[in-house]
């Protein structure tokens, strides 16, 4: 679907706001994702802004955390400061510390697609305790089972809100886009994305102009060279961050001896990050890579494809690599190695989502239909 976007009236904070005002005049409980990262923070001050000008009420307003265990100090210490602020105004703050599964992509190589926060059967090797006040049970959970979403989702007994943007993936653009096109102002989880227009400056604009102090995590990233979009933080164990964890001894050397005790293979994000094991394509890869001869990745694939059962140890894993090789065969006629590479770095670093599928499906047609549309014209 072609997505055309619009030059609007007004600029992307009173847009926020107006949609924000407009979640509220329901009258019915709201709920706020927070995790203490850039955009988190961006909504959250928005909502507070509004709730110190009298705009919204803020007894409507739960407040959610889910903590996943494997977290900076830094944003524990920001969750806390913003969970003193929002109770101060008369809203609920729930600071969830539950068994949930997470994805853990260190954990490929012992062929378990899932992370337990908080996992009762490994509490000396926490990352970390929970705090005090923290809920650790919950009659709805489906303990070791659900995701954090699956969880939410079945306790929300209202709206949400969440900071997701457009302009962190395709694939928020093309769900967010399609939602509208059809009229809808939400999901059918009665989601609701008051900054999905928001654009990587605008957030860090907007966290300037409105001094909000951000984690130093941050900080202590963009030093190390991470460029500006790729400024992510999250459970440690998550691609987005993993790769930071390089990085970020320095800043916490206390840190990566708990985290290497809580998942041994995390050591290998030092050894093999700039490799095709985590499915970079850096400058240290291919300098590492340049003496190489030149893979023959069709040929990589069909081999891996070939034998699903005995190269994919898991039901899920199989299940992904059918997808995987459903793609391979239909993109067979136009792909050239390039594709070839990205589609088997893609699979065998994980994808248990199917993001990186979804997102390798778009970019090789969309490259063949312009590509094809310039053949016609010539």
């Amino acid at each position: 679907m072609a997505i055309r976007r619009l030059t609007a009236s007004i600029n992307v904070v009173e847009a926020a706001k107006i949609r924000i005002k407009n979640v509220f005049r329901n009258g019915l409980p709201v709920y706020m994702s927070f995790s203490g990262g850039k955009d988190s923070l961006c909504l959250s001050q928005l909502v507070m802004e509004l709730i110190q000008t009298g705009e919204i009420n803020p007894t409507q307003l739960i407040v959610q955390f889910i903590d996943e265990e494997a977290i900076f100090p830094c944003m524990e210490d920001k969750v806390k400061e913003w969970r003193k602020k929002f109770m101060l105004v008369g809203a609920k703050f729930e600071w969830f510390c539950l068994e949930v599964k997470h994805y853990n992509c260190f954990n490929e190589l012992s062929n378990d697609e899932t992370f337990i926060c908080w996992d009762r059967y490994k509490k000396d090797v926490w990352v970390r305790q929970p705090p005090s006040f923290s809920i650790q049970n919950h009659p709805l959970l489906h303990s070791r089972i659900d995701t954090y979403q699956d969880f939410l989702s079945r306790i929300c007994a209202g709206i949400t809100i969440t900071g997701i943007r457009t302009a962190e993936s395709i694939q928020r653009l093309d769900n967010i886009a399609t939602m509208s096109k059809a009229g809808r102002s939400m999901t059918k989880r009665h989601q609701v994305f008051p900054i999905y227009d928001w654009s990587n400056n605008d957030v860090w604009l907007y966290l300037l102009r409105e001094k909000v102090d951000i984690p130093e995590i941050y900080l202590f990233l963009w030093q190390a060279g991470i460029p500006k979009g790729q400024l992510r933080v999250s459970q440690f164990f998550s691609v987005d961050t993993a790769k930071s964890l390089v990085k970020m001894n320095e800043y916490y050397p206390e840190l990566m001896e708990k985290i290497v005790r809580r998942e041994p293979n995390a050591y290998l994000a030092a050894l093999y990050w700039d490799s095709e094991m985590f499915g970079r394509n850096t400058f240290v890869r291919k300098k590492n890579e340049k003496q190489k001869i030149e893979k023959d990745y069709k040929f990589a694939l069909s081999k891996l494809l070939s034998d699903i059962e005995s190269n994919f140890q898991t039901k899920h894993k199989r299940y992904v690599a059918k997808r995987y090789r459903n793609f391979f065969l239909s993109v067979s006629a136009i792909a050239n190695n390039e594709d070839y590479k990205a589609i088997y770095e893609k699979l065998i670093s994980g994808d248990p989502k199917q993001r990186s599928l979804r997102a390798l499906y778009k970019e090789i047609y969309r490259r063949y239909i312009t590509e094809a549309k310039k053949g016609r014209k010539c």
